[in-house]
């Protein structure tokens, strides 16, 4: 085959079309989106940060988890606990979205929103939105999350430490391509029914004492497909017209923490989804050029539900004093959790992942009571400092942690307000920590509800 070029050929060159729409800006990349993820192993106050902003967010999204998480909002007196619901839902003049890279279990769902409702949170089902891209939790990964926890301390004999909410088995569904998302169940259901069924025989034949009244499923999730249809959107369509559309403030509420991201976290004593900044992005279908500040939260010590290293962690009397005064008792599970001191190579890994802009660190107040209190800085192995976190969990659990020890203020901090409320020995603590990670602190919790943040800048 050949190709000839004659003069011809050059008339569009010579008279090209005349431009006659304006120019778009170089510079019009839409609205920023502000996120807040977990900088530890979880349970850290993201929901009250979350709250905090949301007082003035138009937008708060889902992007990653399910029900395994556990968000604990105080507001006029009255507690919510929120699993699925972003934190922001509180907020009646926001709307709150829960993206494609969420598992959604939707009886937990409604019963968490009718619970809730129950408290005084009016009309929520009216300000939520759902992704039609999400996966489903079916009550079925719920049994098979727990019969692979008595599978692994069978044959290990040491489990994962799960929430059972199904959240790892729907993840698995998903990543084997056999899962059911939102669009499946508002679709054909004589088709959903038969993918259903399908994934049922699968399980079963992985466990063969897993039972299914798939009849019976099909006919409640047949209901709840009506209840959720007026909720459902084309996420990725929603969002890039939130961002493209009027001025809006879109705030994203990270589940879990860095130290629980599938890559990232301590494997295999993780969760099962991206909980650190890209998540942000590819569970809700927004590209990182609209990603704006990142803010991380942590506690001013640290604390681990179930099972998997813990360097600083304390199993005497610091660690005892924590859990109490902290009413260390995780939301989702019900569990202890653990506690130890606050461990600075933990949140330095985490900012080198998700490049925080500013941090939250809150619960101060617990340590109100201590003579003095121990910061992890640095690990060593054999006696040397190694300059990262150990991928390796065998590693991980042989480092000696290196402390820096500050004596305690020993008077209450729980009515401040203000920067200049804090005791001095508080004030050097904070900035230690903000120093030491490079990361500027903007708020510090001192109690339970809103009023209890105070704002640095």
């Amino acid at each position: 085959m050949s190709f000839s070029w004659s003069p011809k050929d050059n008339k569009s060159c010579n008279n090209p079309p005349v431009a006659t729409g304006l120019k778009r800006s170089r510079n019009d990349t839409g609205n920023k989106v502000t996120v807040v993820l977990g900088a530890q192993w979880g349970d850290e106050g993201k929901g009250k940060v979350v709250d905090l902003l949301a007082t003035e967010a138009d937008l708060v999204c889902r992007c990653q988890g399910g029900n395994n998480a556990g968000h604990t909002v105080v507001v006029e007196g009255k507690e919510y606990d929120f699993h699925l619901l972003p934190s922001g839902i509180i907020n009646s003049k926001s709307i709150s979205l829960i993206g494609n890279g969420v598992v959604i279990h939707l009886p937990g769902l409604f019963e968490e929103g009718d619970k809730n409702e129950k408290k005084g949170l009016k009309g929520w089902d009216k300000r939520l939105i759902v992704s039609d891209r999400a996966h489903l939790v079916f009550d079925f990964h719920q049994v098979v999350d727990g019969l692979q926890e008595i599978q692994r301390q069978a044959q290990e004999g040491m489990n994962i430490g799960t929430t059972k909410k199904g959240i790892g088995p729907t993840y698995s569904s998903k990543a084997s391509r056999t899962g059911l998302r939102v669009c499946d169940l508002l679709g054909d259901f004589k088709d959903f029914s038969a993918r259903f069924k399908n994934l049922v025989k699968q399980y079963q034949s992985m466990y063969p004492t897993l039972t299914v009244d798939a009849e019976d499923q099909l006919k409640k999730l047949k209901e709840y497909a009506e209840r959720l249809r007026p909720m459902v959107r084309d996420g990725v369509y929603y969002m890039y017209e939130a961002i493209h559309g009027s001025q809006k403030k879109i705030l994203v509420e990270g589940a879990n923490a860095a130290l629980l991201d599938i890559d990232f976290g301590t494997y295999p004593y993780v969760t099962s989804s991206n909980c650190t900044v890209g998540g942000a992005c590819t569970g809700l279908g927004i590209p990182p050029l609209n990603i704006g500040d990142v803010f991380g939260v942590s506690k001013a010590y640290t604390t681990r539900v179930g099972i998997g290293a813990f360097p600083t962690e304390q199993v005497n009397a610091v660690g005892e004093l924590l859990q109490t005064r902290g009413h260390e008792i995780g939301v989702t599970t019900g569990r202890k959790r653990r506690c130890g001191w606050l461990d600075l190579v933990i949140l330095k890994y985490a900012h080198m992942i998700n490049g925080f802009s500013a941090i939250a660190l809150t619960k101060l107040d617990i340590l109100d009571v201590l003579d003095e209190i121990k910061v992890g800085v640095a690990y060593r192995i054999n006696g040397k400092r190694i300059p990262h976190f150990p991928a390796n969990l065998e590693v991980l659990q042989k480092v000696e942690v290196e402390y820096e020890t500050f004596p305690g203020w020993k008077s209450d901090t729980a009515a401040a307000r203000k920067w200049n409320e804090l005791p001095p020995k508080a004030q050097n603590y904070i900035r230690f920590i903000e120093n030491h990670i490079g990361v500027p602190i903007k708020w510090v919790g001192v109690g339970k509800s809103r009023e209890c943040m105070i704002q640095m800048f």
